[in-house]
């Protein structure tokens, strides 16, 4: 098991990156490293981020503005050359068929649920690349 995983975490409001690094702590489940947070609150800094490399699973927040993290999602899916698995946060459960379109790895819904959040992380964590 490697020493450690990068999460990068995209969302344009503070406080939803906040109960995300809250819900998921330090480690998501005892049988995957612990993680650490790379903070993205627009789409450049996403890009860049997953340029600059070393990053193991991204989060992106559905409801960020301007673009949303289902865009910033196809957007690194269709770009960005072995794009890390993508867990989505998706405010409405009806709008899990976009984060389809969008090619994410996984969904869990806002508010964030600690659990389930952190489940499907290390969910996408185990899983071979």
């Amino acid at each position: 098991m490697p020493s450690s995983a990068t999460v990068l975490l995209y969302s344009s409001n503070a406080g939803t990156r906040a109960q995300v690094r809250l819900a998921i702590g330090r480690r998501p489940a005892s049988d995957v490293p612990p993680v650490a947070f790379v903070e993205c609150a627009t789409p450049a800094a996403v890009l860049r981020s997953l340029a600059a490399g070393r990053i193991d699973v991204c989060v992106l927040d559905g409801e960020a503005v301007p673009l949303g993290g289902m865009g910033v999602c196809r957007q690194i899916k269709n770009e960005v050359f072995r794009c890390p698995p993508v867990l989505i946060l998706i405010a409405r459960p009806q709008d899990a068929w976009l984060a389809a379109w969008s090619h994410a790895d996984a969904v869990t819904t806002l508010p964030v649920e600690p659990a389930e959040l952190a489940a499907s992380l290390a969910a996408l964590l185990r899983a071979p690349r």
